[in-house]
C-alpha cells in the first residue's frame, strides 16, 4: 500500500461549514490551548507561604500594671464617653503569629466574663492582649 498518496482523494475538497452550529472564533478556538492550573490551590499555598505575621509581644509585670491602671480608670469614667486608643495583638487564624492592631473609639462597656472592651462601634477589643492604652486628657 502507497502511503505518499494516502488523501489525495480529500485534499481539494472544500472546507466544510455546519449550517447547524456556528462558525468559532479564533479567540475562542485559541482558549482551547490555553494552559491549565494542574497543581490547583498551589498558588494560594505560596501567597499564604509568603504573607507575613508578627510575633506576640510578650509584655512585663510593670507594664501590665500600667494599663490595669488606664483601664482602671476608663472604668471610673465611662461616663465621660472620651476617646481612647488600644493596640492589641489579633493572631493569625491559618500561622503562628499574628498582627497588631491601633483601634480608637468611645468605650461603651467592660464585658468582665468575656474579657473584653467593647466600644461605641459595636468592635470588640480582647482585655488579655492589649499592649497599649492611651487616652486624651
Amino acid at each position: 500500500m502507497n502511503y505518499d498518496h494516502k488523501y489525495d482523494d480529500i485534499i481539494n475538497m472544500p472546507n466544510h461549514r455546519s449550517k447547524k452550529h456556528p462558525h468559532m472564533s479564533l479567540y475562542a478556538r485559541s482558549g482551547q490551548f490555553s494552559p491549565f492550573a494542574a497543581l490547583t490551590g498551589y498558588e494560594d499555598a505560596v501567597r499564604e507561604t509568603g504573607r507575613e505575621v508578627l510575633e506576640r509581644i510578650e509584655i512585663d509585670e510593670e507594664r501590665k500594671l500600667i494599663i490595669d491602671g488606664k483601664l482602671q480608670l476608663i472604668r471610673e469614667n465611662i461616663y465621660k464617653k472620651q476617646e481612647v486608643t488600644f493596640t492589641f495583638f489579633v493572631p493569625d487564624s491559618r500561622k503562628n503569629g499574628g498582627i497588631y492592631i491601633t483601634k480608637e473609639g468611645i468605650v461603651k462597656k467592660f464585658d468582665e466574663l468575656g474579657q473584653r472592651i467593647i466600644l461605641a462601634d459595636k468592635s470588640e477589643i480582647p482585655i488579655e492582649e492589649l499592649i497599649d492604652v492611651s487616652m486624651e486628657n
